[in-house]
């Protein structure tokens, strides 16, 4: 049998009885929580969570177990990496330069690793030295051809080149390097690169006798330049 009126009245009278005999009648009624919690699917922090677990995951896979561990101790690094974060296209890319052992290798991976952690909708990297580059571009050097590895080297949303100007020069090396550099560089794909040889010295050993005019031109518009100093601290048993 359907209620009447006037049980459904009765039974309202007797809540609001309760309610006023707790001091509960001048609670102001708040708004319902019916969307999702941050633990749940459909709330943009869950998705932007799984992300980050899966951008770390493919870091952890690039980065060589010793750098497993980088975290950035330079606050400009970390400046970078927030404006990749915030905007690709317009973050430039990173020179980290300094002698043997000051941690650039370190802070490169410290950087990748500090995207990958802001659960970025696009983590694609590729992290490789200098030598280990020129040696897959050469014949025989890869399955895939030289020039579909240097595509792809130039089409990765993240790169990492380690020790840039280390190899002996050569025409060849300054025109695979060029074309690496001017193709991210038009692009506008956030690069890090990292040197012993500063980017400009007054005895003429720096990237510009080491690379090429072509080539320091391009990195000197939109890369960052940070210079790491200290000792060697491999040698101390650190990175």
């Amino acid at each position: 049998m359907e209620p009447t009126t006037l049980d459904n009245a009765a039974a309202m009278a007797r809540l609001r009885a309760g309610l006023e005999a707790r001091g509960m009648t001048d609670i102001p009624a708040g708004p319902v929580a019916d969307g999702p919690s941050p633990d749940e699917p459909g709330h943009p922090e869950y998705h932007r969570t799984r992300r980050a677990e899966w951008a770390l995951k493919r870091w952890e896979t690039a980065t060589p177990p010793r750098y497993r561990r980088a975290d950035h101790t330079q606050p400009d690094v970390q400046a970078w990496a927030d404006r990749v974060i915030t905007d690709r296209e317009t973050a430039g890319s990173l020179l980290l330069t300094g002698t043997t052992g000051t941690g650039k290798t370190y802070q490169a991976y410290a950087a990748l690793r500090a995207i990958a952690a802001a659960g970025p909708t696009v983590y694609e990297i590729r992290a490789l030295t200098a030598a280990d580059m020129y040696g897959l571009l050469r014949p025989n050097g890869s399955q895939r051809g030289a020039e579909e590895e240097l595509r792809r080297l130039c089409r990765i949303p993240l790169l990492l080149l380690d020790d840039l100007g280390s190899a002996k020069g050569s025409e060849w090396t300054e025109e695979v390097t060029y074309r690496l550099i001017n193709e991210r560089y038009n692009a506008c794909r956030p690069s890090i690169y990292t040197s012993n040889l500063p980017a400009k010295a007054a005895d003429g050993r720096d990237l510009n006798s080491a690379l090429g005019e072509r080539i320091v031109s391009r990195l000197s518009e939109d890369t960052h330049v940070i210079a790491m100093t200290g000792t060697d601290r491999r040698r101390g048993g650190t990175q």
